[in-house]
Parts: C-alpha cells; sequence; structure tokens
C-alpha cells in the first residue's frame, strides 16, 4: 500500500498511536477514489437497527441483502464502510480484504425510550472479521452521556492496543438540549471537540445550523465575531474545535435528500475544510444505479471536478 505525503502528515497528528493504529487509519485514507488526499467518503448502514428494516431499506429492495452494502462501496470507490455486527458477519467471507470495515460497537432502536445505546460487539468482534476501525455513538447532553463516554474510553483503549482506529458518532441530543439545540453550531463544535478528547482518530458530527444554544456561547460567538453566517464558515468552526484541524472529521448525510440538494451541501463541507462525508440513506435508498452516480459526484465535489 503507497502512501501518500498528505496521508503521512494526517499520520503524524496522532503521536500516541502504535504502528498497527496508523496502519489502519492510512488502510482507510487509501481506498478508494479519493486514496491519498485525506478525503473520505464511508457507507455506514446501522439503519435498520436504528430506524427497522421496512424504513431503511423498502424504497430499495434489494439492500435487505447484507452483500449489497460492501458491494456498493467497493465499486462506488468508498474508503470504508460501518455497520453492526450481524451485518457485517453476514457478508465477511465474501469480501474479506476487500473493502476497511468500521464494525458499530453499540446501537440503539425506535422503540427505546431513553438516550442511550446497548453495546452490541467487542474489539474481538472487531479483530476476528478484520475491521480496521471500531465506531461508537455517544450523546452529549443525554442524561447516560457519562456512561457512554467511560464506555468508549474503555474500548477505545483496547481498540488501540490491538492496532484498530477508534471512530466517534458525537450526536447531541436529550438533557437539557432544545430539539433544536442539536445541531446548533455552538453544540456540535463542541461535540467535535468532545469526541477528540476521548481520543477519535475519526469523528463524526451532523453539519451546524447557525443556531446558538447556550446564552454563555452566543457571548464569546458575538465578542469574538466567529464567522457562522454560511455551512462552510461553520464547518471551518468545527474543524477548527477538533484540535485545530488535526483531527479527521467526517459530516453525517443526515435525512433523505434530493439530489441537488446533497451536491450543495457537500460543496459547502468541501469548502469549509471537511474531511469528508459519511452517507448512508441518502445513497443505498435510491436505486443501484443512482446511488452509484450520485457518490461519483459527492467524490467529484470533494476532488473540485463537480
Amino acid at each position: 500500500m503507497k502512501v501518500t505525503q498528505r496521508v503521512r502528515k494526517i499520520l503524524s497528528w496522532y503521536e500516541s498511536d502504535n504502528p498497527g493504529t496508523k496502519t489502519n487509519i492510512a488502510r482507510i485514507l487509501m481506498t478508494g477514489k479519493l486514496a491519498g488526499t485525506g478525503k473520505m467518503v464511508i457507507l455506514p448502514v446501522d439503519q435498520g437497527w436504528e430506524h427497522g428494516p421496512a424504513r431503511s431499506f423498502a424504497p430499495n429492495p434489494p439492500a435487505y441483502d447484507p452483500h449489497y452494502f460492501p458491494q456498493l462501496a467497493i465499486d462506488a470507490g468508498l474508503n470504508a464502510y460501518a455497520a453492526p455486527l450481524g451485518q457485517i458477519e453476514a457478508a465477511a467471507d465474501s469480501f474479506a480484504g476487500s473493502v476497511p470495515l468500521i464494525l458499530k460497537m453499540n446501537s440503539s432502536n425506535s422503540h427505546a425510550t431513553t438516550k442511550d445505546q446497548a453495546i452490541t460487539a467487542s474489539v474481538g468482534d472487531a479483530l476476528r472479521l478484520g475491521c480496521s476501525a471500531v465506531g461508537f455513538t455517544i450523546y452529549p447532553g443525554s442524561d447516560d452521556a457519562f456512561e457512554m463516554i467511560e464506555e468508549i474510553r474503555e474500548i477505545s483503549e483496547e481498540a488501540k492496543a490491538f492496532g484498530l482506529a477508534t471512530v466517534i458518532w458525537s450526536y447531541p441530543r436529550g438533557g437539557n438540549l432544545s430539539k433544536e439545540g442539536e445541531t446548533a453550531i455552538d453544540v456540535t463544535a463542541y461535540a467535535a471537540h468532545m469526541a477528540a478528547q476521548l481520543g477519535a482518530h475519526i469523528i463524526k458530527v451532523k453539519p451546524p445550523t447557525d443556531f446558538i444554544e447556550s446564552p454563555d456561547a452566543q457571548k464569546v460567538y458575538d465578542a469574538e465575531k466567529i464567522d457562522i453566517s454560511s455551512l462552510s464558515t461553520r464547518i471551518a468552526h468545527v474543524m477548527e474545535s477538533s484540535f485545530g484541524g488535526r483531527r479527521l472529521v467526517v459530516f453525517s448525510g443526515g435525512a433523505a435528500k434530493g439530489t441537488e440538494d446533497v451536491y450543495a451541501e457537500i460543496r459547502q463541507l468541501r469548502d469549509g475544510g471537511a474531511n469528508g462525508s459519511i452517507i448512508g440513506r441518502n445513497s443505498f435508498q435510491r436505486s443501484r444505479e443512482d446511488a452509484l452516480e450520485l457518490l461519483s459526484n459527492v467524490i467529484k465535489i470533494y476532488q473540485g471536478k463537480f
């Protein structure tokens, strides 16, 4: 595997990590059509567990088959595929070594009434399945946030000891946060910073709005004249909040939206300096042909070609 100077520079940011972990970060960054650029497009498919199979896969029935997703990631030239244990196990042998895997280690479901997730896999599972990284969700702001933080600290310590990378989904919700505050710029930047402090190699957050949740934060944003007027400037602020841009940050695709809306958002992410996108429903709920076209164009946007 050839490693570009750009990727070597990114690896230098992770000063405490062992060669095994850095190799797995490099494997993700050196796979697919964006290989070597420091940019990533990742396919995450935990929606069946989170929202139910019909809500997730009925719009595109071939997606009921767990083999559909790694093949889509490979054919689209993506950097990695992230999924829960059962879904990776169901395709593990057929696609061994074909695409970097991220084992999503905790999950919730649409019947749950608490802002928490159950741990559903282990670091041993990730090693057994040949994964490059483990993934974990935290809910900053929820009543269970501290427990989730302690869980990922232990999991990440074990994963790093065995040479795996850690990806943290940092999704503020619950507690005293308003619904609008879940994607507020101050809350999102704080969530990314928390994930960085927890030792995440790759951080996943939602694209932030220009709403500010905290009155105390509002005073600072006003006094320091922090520009949050456009999505690209807000993305730049999130990147700055992630150790001055020394951590890889990717942004979720969110709820299903129109093709042109997807492209417009990706351009803003690119212009703000994001390391990439992690696109689930907006890709796999389309027909395979349409999904491949969309993902191809998303990659071209990050390449500056579309």
